[in-house]
Formats: structure tokens, C-alpha cells, sequence
């Protein structure tokens, strides 16, 4: 990644925290739900979804100062915390790290947890409803992907399937679906709506698709051979006893796995967005770093991907 695209993106990065401060505003005489809100949003995180919003929506011929656009992106963000909230309360996966402080529930509570993430999602779809710059057509068309990420298509079915059948033995097919209910199915809302605000073409929309489907299973498959690794700024060796694809295939197919996935995430992506690089070049950086951080055997060329 070179020095300028770098500077973009720590730009970026600083504008969305600031207007997630803005939407989540801090007041003189908060309760607790409202600190756990912010904390759990506004903590140092990679910030991987919302920034993929924006810089598709670029590549796609979208102006990056498009009004609305940042708040589709916080909007992401805060799903996402949520989501990370609820995965790691005691009944859930009991996690006691995230983002290499103490969870949220540890922090506050429990109860205070599922309060401060049920209030996140409402304030998500708030956020999006309440964006005045956005077109009532491009809102709605959000709010409809974004739902169908959350709920019974998406998160909520991914994490009780994961619940229900992770100690289990599974099938690689049944993880894989868990997989992408879990990982794929916010990254395809994530991108859609970055789409809809651009205006793109339905079979680019239907290459981003295709790509959120190939980037989640990466993210994933990434995620479990990460599992053990210090200094991920999460618990140690969660998956242990666990039916993951690095259980069942081993970390070598998985390692080879995850190569054919970012190969065709890249190819995919490489179709939909024609008039611009930016988000492959985020998404080859990202992987490169991320791999190379785990001791994982990452390509040596973007081009290999």
C-alpha cells in the first residue's frame, strides 16, 4: 500500500470516529447503557466494514464528500459492535477480551450488555432513517439490506447455529453456511448499500455479492487459524473442542482455502468496480498485514490473490 493511499486511510478512519462521537454523543449524565454504547463503539477497532462502504462506494463512481454517506457507514460500524457485545456475553461465547480490553459485560454488567447492543441496532437503523441528505428510496433500500444482515437471514440464525452445532460434529458444508450467515451476510449489506448510494449497475451489485460471500468466508477462515495467537486483543484458544474447518481439514487445507477465497473475492471485485482500486488495494493490504501478524503463510505478490 503506498504512503498516499495510507494517509486516505487514516483519514477516513478519524472521520468516521468523529461522527460516531456525534451520533453517540457524550452527555454530562449518561447511564450505563449509554457508556456502554460508546465504548463499545467508539473503542480502537479496524474498522474494516465501514470503510469498505465508503471506499466501494468511490470505486464505483461515488464522490467520497457524498452527504449521507459517513452515516451509512457509522450505521455498519455500530451493527458490528453490537453484534461483538452479544458474542461476548457469558450465555454467548463468554469472552473476557475484545479488542484487547475487557468486555463489555465484565465492564458494565451482563444485563447492561444486551441493553447497550439492542439500543446500538435501533440507533443503526435511526441513523440511516434519519440521514436528510439521502434520497427516501436510498433508505429504504439500506434499511431492507441491513435488516436482512441482522436478523433471521444473517447474524441471529449464523450465531445459533454456531451455538447450537459448534461442539457438534459438522459437515465442512455446514460450516461454511454458518460461515456466511455469520461473516458474509454483513459484509454483503456493508457493500450493497455502498452500491445504492452510487447508483451501480445490477450485475455489479450482483459481482459484490459474490465478492461479500468470498471476503466473509476469508475472514473467517482467517479468524480460526488466528485462534491461539497472542496479540489479537481477543481471548486465547476459544475454539478449542470446537467443529471448525481447522479441526476437521487441518490449518494447511485451511491456508489453502483461504488463498482460493481471496483469489476470487479479488476477481469479483476487480468486475464490479472498474473505475477505481482502492477498496483491493484496502482489502490486499488488510489480508497482507493480518496474515503476516498471525505467522500465516501470506502471499508475497497483491497479484497472487
Amino acid at each position: 500500500m503506498n504512503v498516499n493511499h495510507e494517509d486516505e486511510l487514516q483519514a477516513l478512519r478519524a472521520a468516521l470516529q468523529c461522527r460516531l462521537d456525534q451520533l453517540l454523543p457524550a452527555a454530562e449524565q449518561q447511564d450505563l447503557v449509554w457508556t456502554a454504547m460508546r465504548e463499545g463503539t467508539l473503542a480502537a477497532g479496524k474498522r474494516v466494514r465501514p470503510l469498505l462502504l465508503v471506499l466501494t462506494a468511490r470505486d464505483l463512481g461515488c464522490d467520497i464528500e457524498q452527504p449521507g454517506l459517513l452515516d451509512l457507514a457509522c450505521a455498519v460500524e455500530m451493527v458490528h459492535a453490537a453484534s461483538l457485545m452479544l458474542d461476548d456475553i457469558p450465555c454467548m461465547d463468554n469472552a473476557l477480551l475484545r479488542r484487547g480490553k475487557p468486555t463489555i459485560h465484565l465492564q458494565y454488567g451482563e444485563n447492561v450488555a444486551i441493553l447497550a447492543a439492542v439500543a446500538l441496532l435501533s440507533r443503526a437503523f435511526g441513523v440511516i432513517a434519519e440521514a436528510q441528505a439521502l434520497p427516501h428510496d436510498c433508505k429504504t433500500q439500506a434499511v431492507a439490506e441491513l435488516s436482512i444482515a441482522t436478523g433471521m437471514q444473517g447474524l441471529v440464525q449464523g450465531q445459533y447455529r454456531d451455538l447450537n452445532e459448534g461442539a457438534q460434529a459438522r459437515s465442512a458444508e455446514a460450516i461454511l453456511v454458518t460461515n456466511e450467515l455469520k461473516t458474509s451476510r454483513l459484509f454483503d449489506a456493508t457493500l450493497q448499500m455502498a452500491a445504492i448510494v452510487a447508483n451501480a449497475s445490477l450485475p455489479a451489485r450482483q459481482r459484490l455479492r459474490c465478492f461479500a460471500r468470498d471476503l466473509g468466508q476469508a475472514f473467517q477462515l482467517l479468524d480460526d487459524l488466528a485462534d491461539g495467537v497472542s496479540g489479537t486483543g481477543k481471548d486465547l484458544n476459544k475454539d478449542h473442542g470446537k467443529s471448525t474447518l481447522v479441526a476437521i481439514l487441518g490449518a494447511d487445507a485451511v491456508r489453502a482455502r483461504l488463498r482460493d477465497h481471496l483469489r476470487s473475492a479479488d476477481e469479483h471485485l476487480a468486475h464490479a468496480c472498474e473505475k477505481g482500486v482502492a477498496t483491493r488495494c484496502f482489502m490486499h493490504a488488510w489480508f497482507d498485514k493480518q496474515m503476516a501478524l498471525f505467522g500465516q503463510d501470506r502471499p508475497q505478490s497483491l497479484t497472487e490473490y
